[in-house]
């Protein structure tokens, strides 16, 4: 029994050897996965931003990056969002193959930051310049894992043209003039407001919106410390049950239509008042020939304005096994000069994440630019209670409300439960 044993572990050593060759010979034979045959150093990066669907100038961006460094040639490629870019990108994480540069958000850096695959940038020149409010979502541990590419607004559309026929001259900014104005675009035979929601994402973020502002400031502090609850979240839950039982939309009927499709035609269709997106859709709804204005939703009272929701959007990180890491930084550092990023902030109409940073302004963003800079903004908190898919579930359990399987206050328990587990 001893000679097959013998044999085996001959085979086994034979095999290992063979494999050591290959690794060896793999990291001495000129690393051409990262060495280009003119000797230029390969950059391989991932985002999801900068495909068909959301060009943003990353594409221009990139182009001028090259140009900058011709030492490098840059592999750019656009992943689809969400779960198909986590289930893309972290199997190659976990291998050490996966892009120097890749595209994160909050929820992201925090889930690979913990698994120590995210470079620490935290002596970037950029570093030191993040706005506070943005600076906790770019950070894991005490480190800047990433470089912050933009605030963006989620906020309501206003149909310019509409409401000046119905006598609105202003975009409503408290709750009362808001629903006051849905009413005479009803009255005129028009559609008050569109709100799609079959995925659940728009009613989560008409919550979010309308929370901004009838819950205290504190409370995502308190909420953290265990001194809070969602019932301060009733007001708010209550504006979006007040739309249906005015008469003001039908929530069963928004429960069927797409948010990502449906809402931009009706909206775009320019028969309808007001709609909630963000800001990244200003570009064709201008395209499309609609005047609007983008804005705070106004659930306050007359007299305070309404703060508006932002939330930490795309982020670039360096893969901390990346084996051009200089160049990796390289791509970041250019991507943090205002002159690169403002193209990417004027095609998703976004605020800049740096203190020194510009933010482009329209006639359609005019206000919402005006209410940050006055301090009337919340961000969505994605890197505490809202990590994880708090999102989803708090769409979806909207959902069983707008369907009367739950009560108002069934609801507020559920989300209590709900963002304490990813708290």
């Amino acid at each position: 029994m001893k000679k097959p044993q013998q044999r085996m572990m001959r085979s086994a050593s034979a095999v290992t050897a063979v494999v050591t060759v290959l690794v060896l010979a793999g990291c001495t034979s000129g690393s051409p996965s990262t060495t280009t045959a003119d000797g230029r150093t390969v950059l391989k990066v991932y985002g999801w931003k900068g495909g068909e669907g959301e060009p943003a100038n990353v594409a221009e961006i990139n182009t001028a990056f090259e140009k900058a460094n011709p030492d490098i040639e840059l592999e750019f490629e656009a992943i689809p969002a969400n779960e198909a870019y986590s289930q893309r990108v972290q199997p190659e994480l976990l291998a050490g193959n996966a892009a120097d540069v890749i595209m994160l958000d909050s929820n992201l850096l925090a889930t690979w930051g913990k698994s120590g695959y995210l470079a620490d940038l935290s002596s970037a020149s950029w570093a030191d310049d993040i706005t506070p409010e943005v600076e906790s979502f770019a950070t894991y541990d005490g480190d800047v894992l990433a470089m912050p590419m933009e605030a963006i607004g989620v906020g309501l559309y206003s149909n310019t043209e509409l409401l000046s026929e119905v006598g609105v001259t202003e975009v409503p900014k408290d709750w009362d003039g808001f629903v006051d104005a849905l009413a005479k675009l009803r009255a005129a035979g028009h559609v008050p407001i569109t709100l799609p929601d079959k995925a659940g994402w728009t009613g989560a973020m008409a919550l979010l919106n309308a929370a901004a502002t009838t819950v205290d400031e504190d409370w995502d502090e308190e909420f953290y410390r265990g001194d809070a609850s969602f019932s301060d979240w009733k007001p708010a839950v209550e504006q979006l049950l007040d739309l249906q039982e005015q008469g003001l939309i039908d929530w069963k009927t928004e429960l069927g239509e797409d948010e990502w499709s449906q809402g931009v035609d009706d909206f775009t269709a320019g028969d309808t008042g007001f709609w909630l997106q963000g800001a990244w859709n200003l570009g064709g709804v201008a395209e499309a020939g609609v005047d609007s204005r983008f804005t705070a939703w106004p659930g306050g009272t007359s007299g305070v304005d309404p703060n508006e929701l932002l939330f930490v959007g795309t982020m670039w990180g360096v893969n901390e096994a990346s084996p051009v890491k200089e160049a990796a930084e390289k791509y970041v550092d250019f991507w943090s000069q205002p002159e690169n990023l403002d193209l990417f902030l004027e095609a998703e109409n976004a605020i800049s994440p740096f203190t020194s940073g510009t933010s482009p302004q329209t006639d359609a963003t005019a206000e919402f630019l005006a209410s940050y800079q006055a301090g009337n903004y919340r961000f969505m908190q994605t890197n505490t209670w809202m990590a994880g898919d708090v999102q989803t579930q708090m769409g979806s359990r909207l959902q069983a409300l707008f369907l009367d399987e739950i009560t108002v206050d069934e609801f507020l328990d559920e989300m209590d439960g709900i963002a304490k587990k990813a708290d």
